[in-house]
Parts: structure tokens; sequence; C-alpha cells
């Protein structure tokens, strides 16, 4: 039996434009959906099927197998459930006999894996036709008569029972759902037949249709997920507001100078020593960033003005995957370099908004440790 995990994602989105690649958490949405299923154990096959080709590009990165999705099935009105239909056709004429079909939207950013495996064992072992996401509510929910008079939908609005005194309803997430091929084809629907109620947390209910449900997912991003190892195969820095603590000293003659870290030297020191590559890449024309650079014996590039440019020339030259390499940053020209990798990284007194684009912030303030930290942490990921 094959259990394949279907992310349809369009680009044509209008709510919020280009959302599945939007990121949250420094990751983009159609790539934590992919990282979500692949981290299921229940999965055999993970498939984004789509219209766009940065998405493809994105999913493919994250691990995902890509089916091309016709433009009559990506407009406004095309249905999930179409988009479905014509992936599993394409999986199964190459050969694949897909037996069970999860269907995720990369619009919740906090999908969990182990919900996914849940809802796959209700279907495969279960006794169940179909299961979907849901969180456990004992809300009072109201609806409009057609003069606008409030109406009581799930109970007596005469009487108000306690919590504990009252039955609780289910609200659907819309983050997986889970169905039986066979069932699906013959009802072309997500549900049909006995279906099951996988219950996840509400924290992890967040859908994204809005930019101000994205600003919501982007701050509870840090709450809710644990620290990853960061495996990369690249570090690449700023250099001000970074290497040093964004001051600067003038002298009478006008001669800058910095402040530098020897923590920060070693842990560049101690990445070199174990073969990953470093890079400073800078819009500052002052010298220092030169020597700084070349005291620590790695290549710097200063003066830049287009940094994502730069930074995509370099991983190209070096052949090094953009989605394999860590930035950090601290400030708002850092931002468009952090929406190129696999791991934009903050400093703990970056700017609000390079923090909310980071996938990590770190604790450390720039030139007070940070380098360091970051080293650390890409190499303990390489021990593991």
């Amino acid at each position: 039996m094959t259990t394949v995990a279907i992310i349809p994602a369009r680009g044509g989105s209008k709510g919020v434009p280009r959302k599945n690649v939007r990121r949250v958490g420094g990751v983009p949405l159609i790539a934590r959906a992919v990282h979500a299923a692949v981290a299921a154990e229940r999965v055999d096959l993970v498939v984004v099927t789509t219209d766009d080709a940065e998405i493809a590009e994105v999913a493919a990165g994250a691990g995902a197998r890509i089916v091309p999705r016709p433009a009559a099935l990506a407009g406004d009105t095309a249905s999930s459930e179409s988009a479905l239909l014509h992936a599993v056709g394409e999986l199964e004429a190459s050969g694949i006999d897909v037996t069970t079909i999860v269907f995720l939207q990369a619009t919740s950013p906090f999908i969990p894996s182990a919900g996914i495996d849940e809802a796959v064992a209700a279907v495969r072992e279960g006794g169940y036709d179909s299961a979907f996401s849901a969180f456990e509510t004992y809300g009072f929910l109201w609806g409009r008569t057609a003069d606008g008079t409030a109406e009581a939908i799930n109970h007596d609005a005469a009487h108000r029972p306690r919590r504990q005194d009252r039955e609780p309803h289910y609200l659907e997430t819309g983050a997986f759902y889970a169905f039986d091929a066979a069932g699906f084809r013959t009802a072309q629907h997500r549900f049909f037949g006995r279906t099951a109620i996988i219950e996840v947390s509400e924290a992890s209910a967040v859908e994204i249709d809005d930019e101000h449900q994205l600003a919501i997912a982007s701050a509870l991003a840090p709450l809710l997920e644990t620290p990853q190892p960061i495996d990369v195969d690249a570090v690449v820095t700023d250099f001000d507001g970074v290497h040093t603590d964004d001051s600067v000293l003038v002298d009478a003659e006008g001669r800058e100078t910095v402040r530098v870290g020897r923590d920060d030297g070693m842990g560049v020191g101690l990445l070199r020593k174990a073969g990953i590559p470093v890079l400073i890449l800078s819009t500052e024309t002052n010298p220092v960033v030169r020597a700084r650079a070349d005291k620590l014996r790695v290549p710097v590039l200063h003066g830049v003005d287009d940094k994502a440019a730069a930074l995509r020339v370099w991983a190209e030259e070096s052949g090094i995957p953009l989605e394999r390499v860590a930035y950090l940053g601290n400030d708002v020209n850092d931002l468009a370099v952090m929406g190129l990798v696999g791991w934009p990284v903050a400093v703990a007194d970056a700017r609000p908004e390079v923090r909310r684009a980071a996938r990590v912030v770190l604790t450390r303030n720039g030139g007070d440790g940070a380098v360091r930290e970051l080293a650390d942490r890409v190499l303990d990921a390489r021990a593991r």
C-alpha cells in the first residue's frame, strides 16, 4: 500500500499575494507543509501539485515530488479535489499504486506530523473511510436570521450551562485530511463514508488567508516550535551589527574603527577547520571589513549594493544550494538575502522585521558572540 501526501499550491493567491512562498519562522509555507509530511512516519511519498515554477522549486528543495498542475485546475474557482484527482491520476500513470491520500494545505503553517500519522492509521487500520483535523471547542456559536437578528446555533440561548456540563464541538482546522483513495475517486469529495475526527491542539489551527493572520503566525512560530539543528553547508554573514555592535568610533581625521569579538573570530575559525565555507557579505565600503575578513582568512564581498544577487552568484560558483546556506543579519538591507536562503538567522538585537523574517533568532547580540553562537549550532548539527 502507498500513502501519498498531496499538497495543492497554486501561484495565483489573491488575499496574500505569493502566499505559498511567504515565510513563517523563516520558512516558506509550502516548505513547512512538505517538512510536516516528510516527518510523518506513515507517509510514503510527498507530492506538490502546482502551476508555479517558484513554488515547484521551493517544494522540490524541501523534499517533494512535483506534479505540474494544468492551468484549467489552477484558477480561482478550481477545487482542491480536482487538483488531488489529477495528481493521483498522474502518479498512477507513472506506476504508483495510491491507496491512501493525505491532503495537506500549505496555508496551515503548524501542521503536526503526529496528527498526520494518526489520520492515516484511522483510515488504513481503524475502519474509517476519511479523517480530518479539528480542535475541541466549547464556544457558543451564533448566526443571523434574514432580518439580522442573532440566532443561537449550537446552544439554547436561555440556558447557559457551565463548561464542564456541556458536550464539546470540534472545529475543523483545514490543516490535513486523509481518505481511502478508491473511496475518494467515487465520492470526489474529502468527506465520505465513516469519518474520523483527529484532535489537534488549538495552537496548531492557525490558517492564513490574510496579512494579519500571516503576522500572527510569524509571532507564534518561535513560541510553538522547538529549536532545530542548523544543518547547513555554508555560513554567510553581514558585517556591521553582526561582527560588530553596529557602532563606530571616528577620530579627528575622520578615520573609523570598530570593535569585534575574539569569541566570534574563534567561531569562524572552528567553521573553517570543519570545512564549512564562510563568507562575509556587506554593503559597507570601509576597509575595516576587508581587514577583518583577511584576519579571519575568509572571503569577503563588501561595498555590495545588491547583496541578494551577489549571494546567488557566490553560491552558484561555490556549488552550494541556497537552501543549504545560513545567513546571519541584523538590518533591513539583509531581508532580501534572508528571503533566499534556507536558514535566515537574526542576531538578538536585530530590527523587528528582521527577527520576524528569521528562521532562528539567536540569544546573543551583534558584536557580542552572535557569530560564535551560530557557529556552535552549525557544528553541533554536524556532530549529530
